[in-house]
């Protein structure tokens, strides 16, 4: 009697793995590795988007630690950093390139060696065998990869023909305005240049970026407040400008 039974429960059973399997995201002969709820070309663009994702490349500094350096978050780090470069500038503007490179390299030989002999004779004195003291520092892997070099480089390329297009817009007059502000703006840097070289700016920029990002944040509403004034009146400039300029006043037009 327990046949019949059986045999009476195995169509229904057949039918419902039958339309299991129709059900199925890409049927029953779906190749395998297809991502389901998706459909071929879904999966194909996120595919395509994860490796455009994952061969992005790693930037040496993030946003948020370029932005808690010049903001002082961290006293010890950004004083060590705003000290040692501008000892560099400092020490550039005194002396030669060559001669700069060369007594850093030295101060760096001196300690390092000096490190080592100090070691070499505390192991042997209490006859340790603790091996070379950089031996951890030694063995750091830092070999740039074929793919990060290709990454790094995609991405300045980026920048570069960013570049390019711009330097090319603004000598070929593509907009007249932008033109004359370069104009202007290389105008006023001849009587800077006459009064600072390089380095005497480089050293200014650094104190800058040291200094008013933090004063900003501490007097933001009044700074807004002023900034804005200058941008209205600056605007109000450009526009009687542009209004007398022919060929600017006709595209406006238009």
């Amino acid at each position: 009697m327990a046949e019949p039974s059986a045999a009476t429960q195995s169509p229904s059973v057949s039918s419902s793995s039958s339309v299991a399997e129709s059900s199925a995201p890409g049927g029953g002969g779906g190749s395998p590795g297809a991502c389901p709820a998706l459909g071929a070309k879904s999966c194909g663009s996120s595919c395509a988007d994860s490796f455009v994702s994952s061969s992005q490349p790693v930037s040496l500094f993030s946003t948020s630690q370029v932005h808690d350096l010049i903001f002082w978050r961290d006293v010890k780090k950004t004083g060590f950093v705003f000290g040692t470069t501008l000892i560099v500038l400092l020490s550039l503007a005194a002396f030669s390139v060559i001669s700069v490179i060369s007594y850093l390299i030295l101060a760096l030989l001196s300690v390092t060696i000096s490190f080592r002999v100090y070691k070499s004779v505390i192991q042997a004195v209490q006859k340790s065998e603790e091996g070379h003291p950089f031996k951890a520092y030694l063995d750091v892997d830092i070999t740039l990869s074929s793919e990060a070099f290709h990454n790094y480089v995609n991405a300045a390329m980026v920048h570069v023909n960013r570049a390019l297009k711009l330097i090319i817009r603004l000598f070929l007059v593509e907009d007249l305005v932008d033109s004359l502000k370069l104009a202007v703006f290389m105008w006023l840097m001849t009587y800077v240049g006459a009064v600072f070289n390089g380095i005497t700016l480089l050293i200014l920029a650094e104190l800058l970026i040291f200094s008013v990002p933090v004063v900003y944040e501490k007097y933001k509403i009044q700074i807004d407040h002023y900034v804005g004034i200058a941008r209205d009146q600056t605007k109000s400039i450009v526009e009687k400008i542009q209004a007398k300029l022919p060929g600017v006043a006709k595209k406006k037009a238009e």
